[in-house]
């Protein structure tokens, strides 16, 4: 079931920096494109916040009943995930991109008053959020399940069909890449959407630009 798009201004861009190395999945390619892998994390200012905010959700205490966000928020989401803890990677998979996506879509600009703003899971979890925040929660869900951070990112894409931006949750399996999607209520493979063309993907060690792969045709024949 088509899910509403997003229209975050997530910038856009292709960035050259020092060394590059294949990204480990199967060919090294996603959505037909070839993955260079960099380390500069600095040029992505939003990440980092999401990621030093929610390690300081993780760690502080409080009731419930305050209204400033508290670990204690954060206990709904960690009983969904100790719930399906003992589920087969596949169906945690499946199960986490279900509890994202019941989550209403809400712009940035409605929710913080700015276009582009990247949420914790607890801010997501409160306010519900836009494309990359349902992006993040699953991948920091898969996390907390104990799933290989390396073999996760927070996509990047241009979507061709609708010629705005977007952002998925790409995960390693079985030498395939899975796509969580908020448009979309299945997880599938990333050899069988077409009309995304990633941009760049992130998660907490690396980043990744995406080109073209060096025949210079794409898996479309382009």
């Amino acid at each position: 079931m088509l899910k509403k798009t997003c229209y975050s201004s997530i910038f856009l861009f292709l960035l050259l920096g020092p060394s590059v190395v294949l990204a480990n999945h199967a060919d090294g390619s996603l959505f037909g494109y070839q993955s260079i892998e960099k380390n500069n994390l600095a040029l992505f200012p939003q990440w980092l916040s999401v990621l030093e905010r929610h390690l300081r959700d993780m760690k502080e205490s409080g009731s419930c009943e305050s209204t400033r966000f508290n670990r204690c928020h954060l206990q709904q989401w960690q009983a969904f995930l100790q719930s399906i803890r003992r589920q087969s990677p596949m169906q945690q998979i499946r199960q986490v991109n279900r509890y994202a996506n019941e989550k209403p879509y809400t712009l940035d600009l409605e929710n913080y008053g700015i276009n582009d703003y990247w949420a914790t899971p607890g801010e997501f979890l409160t306010n519900s959020g836009d494309c990359e925040d349902y992006a993040i929660i699953k991948m920091l869900s898969m996390k907390w399940l104990g799933y290989d951070i390396d073999r996760m990112r927070v996509v990047v894409v241009q979507d061709t069909n609708l010629r705005i931006p977007h952002a998925v949750m790409a995960i390693e399996k079985d030498n395939d890449v899975l796509i969580l999607d908020n448009q979309i209520d299945e997880v599938i493979s990333h050899a069988d959407i077409f009309h995304y063309v990633p941009v760049y993907s992130v998660n907490e060690k690396h980043w990744w630009m995406h080109v073209p792969v060096q025949d210079g045709h794409n898996r479309d024949g382009r």
